[in-house]
């Protein structure tokens, strides 16, 4: 029997400021995830469930078993307590370990010496077990996280393999562009839904509105990836149950009103292309457009977007100017909802409003505010349908 047979432990981990809607997806999947720990939610499943939150988590970075836990405060400790896990349960013969180590707060912080000692604690049972002289090495990749906190050792084993960031569809990166699985979690944070028209004037490459797109018609984020658990040779093979899964729940019916705009025409190209290789291209009305001319027959819509910050695509004046006039567009829009991202720290004294909600996230590694200024919301029986 290997592991993979049995209850897991699965941790889905997240960037800072959105393990909250991390913990939303899973609750929305029928799990009863705990709270977030250093950004990682921990639930209970079947094997299966793994390949659940793989494919169907939009906003976590990636899905990992854990594996086991024990207190080591010297190598020695950390060796025989990596060596007492039975690893052939679920690493086969000519697996191929790969350690990767953290620390915090922990007497053991060197991440060199800690990798080298699991690797060869891994090993070493790997090679009685087996009854193998050396391991060979030649077969599927087993990533293993081992974590240290106030001396407790996590093990965990990445199910992911690629970050969950990577849906498949993007194949060239346009300028400063924005993580797939942020623009997610910013969408999942804002009133939008799926029966109210959406606009990004800052589309760029076309993340967010090929997310929104994706979220409106229900299709998985991971339905167009593998995954590395995939190649797990001990574990049964459920790819085919959850893909159908997923296939079932796309809304094929539903009409969408979403565009997106950009400045370049380049940029726009490149987001019908991902719209293309996302399928969703006939979702999405894409535009070569200066944001100051954007404009919408419709009431009660949303915007989500990820305007230049100016670090490296406009100088300061040209910052300040650009969020005054996107102020300006805003207020042309009645009853709309704008959600807009930057690290710009001044972003609310030019764009002209004071926002009515606040967020810290993160853009890759750039700390920023995601900033909420909310419209009216509509009639119960108007889905934003009235025009102006």
């Amino acid at each position: 029997m290997s592991i993979f047979d049995g209850k897991l432990e699965i941790e889905a981990s997240a960037a800072s400021g959105i393990e909250a809607v991390v913990k939303r997806e899973l609750v929305a999947l029928g799990y009863a995830p705990s709270g977030a720990d250093r950004g990682r939610i921990r639930f209970e499943g079947s094997y299966l469930d793994v390949m659940r939150a793989n494919m169907f988590l939009r906003a976590a970075n990636r899905v990992r078993i854990v594996l086991t836990r024990f207190p080591a405060d010297s190598f020695d400790a950390l060796f025989d307590g990596v060596y007492a896990y039975r690893w052939q349960d679920a690493i086969p013969k000519r697996g191929r370990v790969i350690v990767n180590a953290k620390s915090h707060a922990s007497k053991l912080f060197a991440l060199s010496a800690v990798q080298s000692v699991v690797k060869k604690a891994i090993a070493k049972k790997l090679m009685d077990a087996y009854g193998l002289p050396s391991l060979e090495e030649s077969g599927e990749s087993y990533d293993i996280e081992v974590s240290l906190d106030n001396d407790v050792v996590t093990l965990t084993l990445d199910t992911s393999g690629e970050g969950l960031h990577k849906r498949g569809w993007r194949t060239y990166l346009g300028d400063a562009p924005i993580r797939e699985t942020l623009a997610s979690a910013m969408l999942q944070l804002s009133v939008w839904k799926s029966d109210r028209p959406f606009i990004d004037p800052f589309c760029g490459s076309g993340t967010i509105p090929i997310e929104a797109a994706m979220m409106g018609r229900n299709i998985a984020s991971g339905m167009m990836r593998r995954f590395a658990c995939e190649e797990f040779s001990l574990a049964p093979a459920v790819r085919d149950v959850v893909q159908q899964e997923a296939e079932q729940l796309v809304n094929r019916e539903i009409k969408l009103r979403i565009s997106g705009f950009d400045i370049d025409p380049n940029a726009v190209k490149l987001a019908m292309k991902h719209a293309r290789a996302a399928g969703v291209q006939n979702d999405i009305h894409l535009q070569t457009a200066d944001m100051r001319t954007a404009s919408s027959r419709f009431r009660y819509g949303v915007i989500v977007t990820n305007p230049p910050y100016g670090e490296r695509l406009l100088s300061e004046g040209e910052v300040r100017e650009l969020y005054r006039d996107f102020g300006r567009m805003c207020d042309g829009l009645k009853d709309w909802s704008v959600y807009a991202i930057t690290s710009y720290r001044a972003f609310e004294k030019y764009f002209g409003r004071k926002a009515d909600k606040t967020r810290k996230l993160f853009n890759s590694e750039i700390e920023c505010i995601l900033y909420a200024f909310l419209g009216a919301k509509p009639p119960a029986n108007d889905s934003s349908r009235d025009a102006h």
